[in-house]
């Protein structure tokens, strides 16, 4: 099977530490991530949990952690046929008084890119989604009121 990625970079006005904080704290992330917490202490090594109310929908492991630059974390990816490991990395580079945040989320299978964009299926309309409302978030101190 082949192997797909997905990759999406968006420039937010704000700093390395506050897009730290949206990224890697679940009071920041219940706010654009639709309700749900990121758990971790953030140590290589440690495990990770997206959280939705008292249900664990993705877990991982911390593979990098360089605050305020790289978090890269496995990623798990359920669906009929089971359960796998894919890889998300946050990578943050600064730019003047903006700071460009690249997503790369990578062993993909093709099926979870899906063509149907008016949906939030497929992880190419979900972290695009997601990523939005972060921006938003950060710049105005709201999420956007389409979600």
């Amino acid at each position: 099977m082949n192997k797909a990625s997905f990759v999406y970079a968006t420039y937010i006005a704000t700093t390395p530490e506050k897009l730290w904080a949206a990224l890697t704290n679940s009071e920041f992330t219940k706010q654009y991530f639709f309700g749900r917490e990121i758990v971790s202490d953030w140590q290589v090594g440690s495990s990770f949990k997206l959280m939705n109310k008292d249900k664990v929908e993705h877990y991982g492991e911390v593979l990098v952690c360089e605050p305020y630059r790289l978090l890269t974390v496995t990623w798990s990816v359920k669906d009929v046929e089971g359960e796998r490991i894919s890889k998300v990395t946050y990578e943050l580079t600064p730019m003047t008084s903006t700071i460009k945040l690249t997503l790369r989320h990578e062993d993909l299978l093709e099926k979870d890119i899906r063509k149907d964009e008016g949906k939030m299926e497929g992880f190419n309309n979900g972290w695009p989604a997601i990523l939005s409302n972060l921006k938003s978030l950060l710049e105005t101190g709201k999420t956007l009121q389409a979600f």
